[in-house]
């Protein structure tokens, strides 16, 4: 079964818990603190691999988490880090944050590796908080969460050919004749609703990817017919053959067809429109077919290459396919990727924290005293007044002093709340 788009949950590992632990020997007075740091977390990692053909997996297994970081041990023990997390997506995979659009990744290589989400810091034990002026702390931090986020994968199929016309036109049995891929053929139109793919053999050594991408309708930019699901598809290959029933047999006019399906693709993506491509003129054995050719020829031959075929007989078919892997070497590899261009993110300094009141309660937000807080054994009075000690170096008291706060006033940090003293 075919899927070409998933939504799933990525989770990178948490940090391992460091250790309070004191070194107790014989002989060994007052041996001070011997506890080892947490673990770091493991990645979530995604890999390009050209075995795989579906976004299936990813329709019944939505949630991805690695392993966490093992904690800290007493002897100064550290904690193993998390075994990251490979997740194996098909080749032409393109990831997107869920959120903003964002683009993350785009897997066009078998291989390629790209580290999604990323495992929490392990906690650091109390043997690293021994200063002189506390040379036996009783406190330790706690493992960093792992970051987590909703990722959009998007299948773009890689093909170095794609056969794009009306329904009905014959691709897929185009596609049938010249390779070894067996696409569901009727007739009747849409018989193909997802893409198929064709390893055509031209001769030892030379050889090209076909993809039959199914039957475009007029308004298929604007998602009429699947159009949106149908077009990405075309975004991957580097050359188009367009094919078209020369006869008529649908009652349409392939020459206003070949007008109309380029129109489409023009709205959708003028860089596809540009793309070299070829006409095939199918169904060259029925009745009709030879007006409509001298008819396509005065309209379009000037600019494009036209080849009578017939899919079903096989006729023709030789000189296509030749002419098309010429067309596919000539063309420089840059073309053949299929890359997609993003206009780079700008990205601005952001402040250290901010401080703002809202619905009662004093709010103060930054990813560093965010992470400061989560590690923070809450519960340990010692780890206590040193988060206290950060917040003021940090100058969030003052801040908070700013905004207006008052004895007894609510304050929230990350999941957290506290109530401000004096």
């Amino acid at each position: 079964m075919f899927f070409d788009k998933a939504k799933i949950y990525v989770k990178g590992g948490d940090g391992g818990n460091g250790c309070v632990a004191m070194r107790r020997e014989k002989y060994v007075p007052e041996g001070g603190p011997w506890g080892g740091d947490g673990g770091r977390g493991g990645d979530v990692v995604f890999r390009a691999d050209e075995g795989l053909r579906t976004l299936v997996d990813f329709r019944y297994n939505r949630h991805y988490k690695a392993p966490r970081g093992w904690h800290g041990k007493g002897k100064n023990m550290h904690g193993a880090s998390g075994k990251d997390l490979i997740v194996r997506l098909p080749v032409g995979t393109v990831v997107r944050d869920e959120a903003g659009g964002e683009l993350i990744a785009d897997l066009e290589h078998n291989g390629q590796e790209v580290v999604v989400v990323r495992g929490g810091r392990g906690g650091r034990g109390n043997a690293y908080f021994a200063t002189f002026a506390n040379k036996a702390p009783k406190f330790a931090e706690k493992g960093e969460p792992g970051e987590e986020r909703w990722l959009d994968l998007e299948l773009k199929l890689l093909a170095d050919a794609g056969l794009v016309g009306f329904p009905n036109a014959g691709k897929s049995t185009l596609l049938s004749r010249v390779s070894a891929a067996k696409p569901k053929i009727a007739g009747y139109p849409f018989t193909t609703i997802t893409p198929n793919l064709g390893v055509v053999r031209v001769e030892e050594g030379r050889g090209f990817v076909m993809a039959d991408i199914p039957g475009l309708i007029e308004g298929a930019h604007t998602g009429a017919g699947l159009g949106h699901e149908f077009l990405r598809h075309v975004e991957r290959t580097c050359l188009l053959v367009h094919v078209l029933d020369t006869a008529g047999s649908e009652g349409r006019d392939p020459v206003e067809d070949f007008q109309v399906t380029n129109r489409e693709l023009m709205l959708y993506n003028p860089d596809i429109a540009a793309r070299p491509q070829v006409i095939a003129a199918n169904k060259m054995d029925l009745d009709g077919a030879g007006e409509n050719l001298i008819r396509l020829k005065e309209a379009y031959g000037e600019k494009y290459e036209i080849f009578p075929v017939s899919a079903v007989t096989g006729d023709g078919l030789d000189a296509l396919v030749y002419r098309v892997a010429g067309l596919i070497e000539g063309l420089p590899r840059e073309a053949q990727l299929g890359e997609i261009v993003e206009t780079p993110a700008v990205h601005q300094i952001e402040p250290r924290f901010n401080v703002y009141r809202q619905e009662g309660a004093f709010h103060v937000k930054g990813k560093e005293i965010e992470r400061h807080v989560v590690m923070t054994d809450l519960e340990n009075e010692e780890a206590l007044e040193r988060l206290q000690w950060i917040i003021r170096r940090m100058g969030i008291e003052d801040a908070l002093r700013e905004t207006g706060i008052k004895e007894g006033d609510t304050v929230k940090i990350g999941l957290f709340e506290f109530e401000w003293t004096t």
